[in-house]
C-alpha cells in the first residue's frame, strides 16, 4: 500500500495567549470547531525547543465550509520570542490563506467589522482576486478565491486553503512539494515584480512566484472537509533573505509549521529517506492529545522550515454524548461519510 497526503491539515501558529487568539480567528474567520483543545508536555519537540521539553497549551480549529485548520499554540512553561520583521521571500511561512466564495464580499464584511485591510483586493499571476491583512498579532494573511468547499451554508469565508513559503531554491524545494507531498498541478511560475504583492513588506523586489495546487480529488478520512489546497513558493531576487526562525523555537510567535494529513505513515517515512528529507521527530506509535490522538512526525525542507506529517488514529466526533471516532479499524483511504463530518458541527462554540 502506498501512501496519501489527503490535504493540509492544519497551519501551527505561536502565540501569547491562544484562547484570545483563536477568539480572533473565531470571530473574524468563521474557526469555531475545535478538533482538541490540549495542555501537555512536547516532548517530542526538544530538537528545536533548546534541547528541553517545554509545556504547551493548542487548540486545533476548523471552518467547516472546508479547507484546513489552524493550530494555535502557546508556551506555558516559558515566555515566548517575538518574531523579527518579516519580508516576502524570508525563508519560513510567511502567509497563510483562508479560502471565500467573494473576495469582494469578504473584503467588505470585515472591512465593516474594522479589520485593517492591506490595500483593495488585486488580482495574481493566475487572475483571481485576492486581498491581504494582518491578524493582531502581526501575521500576514491572504484572502483568495476557491472552488473547493465541503459544504454550503450561506457562508462566504472558508477555513486555510494553503500556504506562502518562501525558499531560496524553488527547485529544490518542489521535490519535497511538488514530488512527495503530491502538490502536482504547476499554476503559475512567472518571475519579475508583481503588482498584487507590491504593497506588502519586500513586495517591491524581483521575486520567482511557484503556485502549486493538489489534486481535486482527495482521499483519506478527511479528504472531503480539508478539500483542495495550494502551496505558493517565493524566492527573492536582489537581496539575502533571512530565515524566520532563526535563533528563535518552534512555537514562538508566527507561523511554526504546515502539516499534512496523511495515510500509511510507514511507507511516507521511506518515500522521505529516499528523496533525503529524514523525519527529524517521529512519534513512532499514537500521540495522545486528549480527545484526539494519531502519529506524528516531522521534516524539514532544504531551507528547515518544518513539515509536519499526522497519521489521525482518532477524534471526537460528538464530544457532548463521549462519542469518539477510532479511524485504526477503517479503511484509510476511503472518507468519512459527509452526515458524519457535519455531526462535528455540534462540538462548535458560537459567540
Amino acid at each position: 500500500m502506498s501512501y496519501s497526503i489527503n490535504g493540509i491539515q492544519q497551519i501551527g501558529l505561536g502565540v501569547d495567549n491562544a484562547d484570545e487568539a483563536w477568539t480572533w480567528y473565531r470571530q473574524t474567520f468563521g474557526l469555531n470547531v475545535p478538533i482538541f483543545k490540549d495542555r501537555a508536555t512536547a516532548s517530542l519537540m526538544k530538537r528545536y525547543t533548546g534541547d528541553q521539553a517545554h509545556d504547551r497549551y493548542a487548540i486545533l480549529a476548523m471552518n467547516l465550509e472546508g479547507g484546513a485548520g489552524l493550530e494555535i499554540w502557546q508556551y506555558t512553561s516559558r515566555k515566548p520570542q517575538g518574531q523579527p520583521k518579516i519580508l516576502l521571500g524570508d525563508t519560513g511561512v510567511t502567509a497563510i490563506k483562508f479560502k471565500t466564495r467573494s473576495v469582494e464580499a469578504s473584503y467588505n464584511a470585515l472591512n465593516r467589522k474594522g479589520v485593517p485591510l492591506l490595500g483593495k483586493p488585486v488580482k495574481a499571476p493566475d487572475g483571481r482576486l485576492r486581498f491581504y491583512l494582518y491578524d493582531p498579532f502581526n501575521n500576514l494573511i491572504e484572502v483568495v478565491e476557491s472552488s473547493s468547499w465541503f459544504q454550503h451554508r450561506n457562508k462566504t469565508m472558508g477555513g486555510v486553503a494553503g500556504c506562502v513559503i518562501g525558499v531560496t531554491d524553488i527547485d529544490k524545494a518542489l521535490r519535497l512539494y511538488r514530488d512527495i507531498l503530491g502538490f502536482q498541478e504547476v499554476v503559475y511560475d512567472r518571475t519579475g515584480k508583481f503588482d498584487d504583492v507590491a504593497s506588502l513588506a519586500g513586495g517591491e523586489h524581483t521575486m520567482r512566484r511557484v503556485l502549486l495546487r493538489s489534486s481535486s480529488h482527495r482521499s483519506g478520512a478527511f479528504g472531503r472537509l480539508l478539500g483542495q489546497h495550494e502551496i505558493e513558493l517565493v524566492q527573492v531576487q536582489g537581496r539575502q533573505p533571512e530565515k524566520i526562525f532563526q535563533g528563535r523555537y518552534w512555537g514562538d510567535h508566527g507561523y511554526i509549521h504546515v502539516c499534512f494529513d496523511v495515510s500509511n505513515m510507514d511507507d511516507l517515512h521511506t518515500a522521505c529517506e529516499k528523496a533525503g528529507y529524514s523525519f527529524t521527530v517521529d512519534s513512532r506509535n499514537s500521540f495522545d492529545m486528549g480527545k484526539a490522538a494519531g502519529h506524528f512526525a516531522y521534516c524539514e525542507d532544504p531551507d528547515g522550515t518544518l513539515v509536519e506529517l499526522v497519521e489521525t488514529h482518532k477524534i471526537p466526533i460528538v464530544e457532548k454524548i463521549g462519542w469518539y471516532l477510532n479511524l485504526k479499524k477503517r479503511d484509510p483511504m476511503k472518507p468519512l461519510p459527509d452526515w458524519m463530518l457535519k455531526l462535528l458541527s455540534l462540538n462548535g462554540v458560537k459567540d
